[in-house]
Formats: structure tokens, sequence, C-alpha cells
């Protein structure tokens, strides 16, 4: 009987599987590799793109706060510009105001009232003076109540002063005034009477 030796094609054939293993092996991985890198360049390419953006839009944003940032600076000097218009034209209405009012002044007082001190607080007057009666006090509150300059006359202080003797005695007296413009007056007037109907 003959014998045959198969151990070298099996050990031949145990090779050559193994390396075709190695090689799908090596294929494997390489294709892995390759695969792994082409991912990491996208994922590179895309970040990059990522950053390119974020660099634009960061520059964009600087821009439009260094924009807004101007604009608020001009929005203040409009404001201080307006505010000091403002000023200006209430000057230039409120100049002829005092002749008008000091006009009204002599005009509103009465025979027998002697004003002593007048002080202007913002829109109101403080008058200070003497009468020779009460009453003298009152018409001096209607003429100016009646004035298109006054409105709104208050007595605050009135006290009796001088000797004894009736015809030297005075009143000594203060009050309050509004000065109104004689539109304002005219326009309250016509306010009223319109609420009234």
């Amino acid at each position: 009987m003959t014998t045959i030796n198969l151990l070298p094609w099996r050990e031949a054939l145990r090779k050559e599987r193994q390396q075709r293993f190695m090689l799908a092996l090596g294929a494997g991985v390489g294709v892995a590799v390759a695969a792994l890198g082409l991912v990491h360049l996208q994922v590179a390419n895309t970040i990059d793109y990522q950053n390119s953006r974020n660099q634009f839009m960061q520059a964009q944003i600087e821009r439009v706060e260094k924009q807004i940032k101007e604009i608020e600076k001009l929005e203040a000097e409009k404001k201080r510009l307006l505010a000091r218009m403002e000023t200006i034209q209430k000057l230039q209405e409120g100049r002829p105001q005092i002749v008008h009012v000091f006009d009204e002044l002599v005009t509103t007082l009465p025979d027998g009232v002697y004003v002593t001190s007048i002080k202007q607080n913002a829109n109101a007057l403080d008058i200070q003076g003497f009468a020779q009666s009460n009453a003298r006090i009152s018409a001096y509150m209607r003429n100016l109540d009646a004035s298109q300059w006054f409105a709104n006359p208050k007595l605050s202080v009135i006290e009796a002063s001088g000797t004894s003797d009736v015809t030297s005695r005075n009143s000594k007296f203060t009050l309050n005034v509004s000065i109104v413009s004689p539109e304002l007056k005219k326009k309250a007037a016509e306010n009223a009477a319109g609420g009234g109907r």
C-alpha cells in the first residue's frame, strides 16, 4: 500500500488561507484607515468652514456694535441739542413775558395797595405788601384773577399792622399768583365753558 503524505499540502493550504486572511485584514484596515482619513478630512474642512463663518460673524458683530455705539452717541447728542433748543425756545418765548408781567402788576394794583416785595418761583409770583384795608386786598386779588397774564391768586398771610387808629391802620399781606400766557388762559376758559354745556 502506498502512503500519501498530505501534510505539506495542508500546510501550504493553511499558509495560503493565512495569507488571504492577512491580505483581507490589511485591505480592511486600509479601507478603515482611508474611511477614517476621509471622515477626518471632512470634519476638519467643516470645522475650518465653520470657524471662518464664526470669524466673519464676529467681525460683522463688532462692526455692528461700533455702529450701535455711534448711533447711541448721536442719539445722546441729539437729545442734548433738542434740550438746548427747547431751553433757548423757552427763553425766547419768556423774554417778552416779564415785560407783560410787570405791566400787568402795575395795572392790576388798586389804590391803597403797596407792593414791597416780588419773588418769582418758576411760573409763580410771591407778592408781599401793605394795603389800607382787607377789601383792597380782595380787589387786588380779583384784578389779578381777571388779568390775562395771571391766574389763581391765593392769599397766604394777612396781618394787621400799625397803630390802633383806624385811619393809619394797614394790613400786611402775602399772596401767590400763577403766571400764565394769555393763550393758555383763553384755552382754559374755553374748556371750562365747553365742559359746562
